[in-house]
């Protein structure tokens, strides 16, 4: 990461590499930052630390000087309550705490990350290793922590090409793996990264109505809540020139909404995972990946592979192992991915999570398709399907669904229940709930079983 930055500090040290609401900073000021914060964490003796803070202007910088240094970072939200905080820190080891926050306790040594980034002392020299600590979602269970390393990683946007013009929003938060590889084609390519905080659709939506953001990579979840968003203010959205969807499964319905919407963007399907990087882009405007990815005996240097319905990756750009388990590379570099997926065609279709599938009296039931048949439904804004426990078939399939402001609810579920008429009898929702908005997580939509 540290060598993307001095690249293009190198090549356009006054192009701003970081906006936010404080204002603009730009090359040469965050990698001088960055050396300042290399130098303090060698002086102070720490090469473990975790990361609570939520303004990117701090966060680049603190994240490429331990890279220079060889520290170790671990970014978790900047809302993390402090009791989940203390219990993630202990089972990771950090005793090193980098925030801003007063409120976190006395269960490790926190250090303002101002007192490092103003830091006066002579960095060292590039560290050989450049550790890096990803924490998971948690969205299929409880959260893990992924050990990468940033030379690795920021080698799949070395020969990017330069554009500084470029303008990204930074829509995912950046201690999740997508918002490191925004970070990361950023860096790479001297683009300008714009980090509105919180990092909500509204957000987002309110920084692509200001002028000059022209990219923008989120979930699709992120992506149906900007559009409804910017419905019902009744605003008009800008041109972009890229648009990205990645982090889960593309519905049809979005991606039609999507290219419809931003009629002149290159609009981009990414998938990717904490645990693998970034393993696959497609840009032909259809759901899926292409099956000419799959390996086989004609086409030996395939990436993808199914077995037992789960897709397998062989990445060359996946982590070292989680923390606390061992390395996972296998000898023929195959990992499982946990994604249900099904080849139709010459399309590989994802059909959902293994720890989403819900069991109804011995039927597996996937949500993700018939959450697809809902959120195309007239009326429905967004919807996640999931399993509901229950007393006589172990579980029942439940809908939540966020209405459209003029929809009649007894309407809304009749329709609904067409569309799904065709469907397996078990895969039918027996609870359907309008809500205001969707539980998430990490800009994902959480569908596992509730009690």
């Amino acid at each position: 990461m540290i060598d993307l930055l001095e690249r293009a500090a190198a090549g356009e040290p006054s192009s701003p590499a970081v906006v936010t609401h404080r204002g603009s900073w730009t090359y040469a000021e965050v990698l001088a930052a960055a050396r300042n914060v290399a130098a303090a964490l060698v002086e102070r003796g720490i090469t473990r630390f975790a990361v609570v803070e939520e303004d990117a202007a701090r966060l680049v910088p603190l994240l490429a000087g331990a890279a220079l240094a060889g520290a170790e970072p671990c970014q978790y939200q900047p809302d993390t309550d402090p009791a989940e905080l203390a219990d993630h820190a202990a089972q990771l080891g950090h005793d090193v705490v980098v925030s801003r926050r007063t409120d976190l306790g006395d269960s490790f040594r926190v250090v303002d990350p101002d007192a490092l980034l103003g830091h006066v002392g002579e960095p060292p020299a590039a560290s050989a290793g450049q550790p890096l600590l990803i924490r998971t979602t948690g969205t299929t269970g409880a959260p893990k922590a992924a050990r990468h390393d940033w030379r690795v990683l920021s080698g799949t946007v070395a020969g990017a090409r330069q554009r500084p013009g470029q303008r990204w929003l930074l829509a995912y938060g950046p201690h999740q793996m997508s918002g490191v590889q925004v970070l990361m084609h950023v860096l790479g390519s001297g683009a300008t990264l714009v980090a509105p905080f919180p990092r909500q659709p509204r957000d987002g939506l309110a920084a692509l109505l200001d002028p000059g953001v022209d990219c923008v990579s989120a979930t699709p979840t992120y992506w149906r809540f900007l559009l409804a968003e910017a419905r019902s203010r009744g605003v008009e959205l800008p041109p972009l020139q890229q648009v990205t969807l990645g982090g889960e499964a593309v519905p049809p319905d979005l991606l039609a909404a999507v290219r419809a919407a931003f009629p002149t963007a290159r609009v981009s399907q990414v998938y990717a995972s904490t645990e693998l990087g970034s393993v696959a882009s497609v840009t032909d405007g259809r759901p899926g990946i292409s099956a000419d990815r799959l390996h086989s005996d004609a086409n030996p240097d395939g990436t993808l592979k199914v077995v037992d319905g789960q897709l397998w990756v062989r990445s060359g750009v996946g982590m070292l192992g989680y923390v606390g388990e061992p390395d996972v590379a296998t000898e023929d570099g195959w990992r499982a991915t946990g994604d249900l997926v099904e080849v139709v065609g010459d399309r590989i279709e994802f059909r959902g999570r293994d720890s989403e599938v819900i069991n109804v009296g011995g039927v597996k039931v996937h949500p993700l398709p018939v959450e697809n048949r809902i959120t195309a439904v007239t009326g429905v804004e967004a919807a996640r399907v999931f399993g509901r426990a229950n007393r006589l078939t172990g579980a029942i399939v439940a809908a939540e669904i966020v209405p459209s402001a003029d929809a009649d609810h007894d309407e809304l579920k009749a329709a609904v229940r067409a569309a799904v008429e065709d469907l397996p009898r078990a895969w039918h929702p027996r609870s359907i709930t309008f809500v205001a908005a969707l539980e998430t997580k990490g800009g994902k939509t959480i569908r596992r079983i509730e009690g």
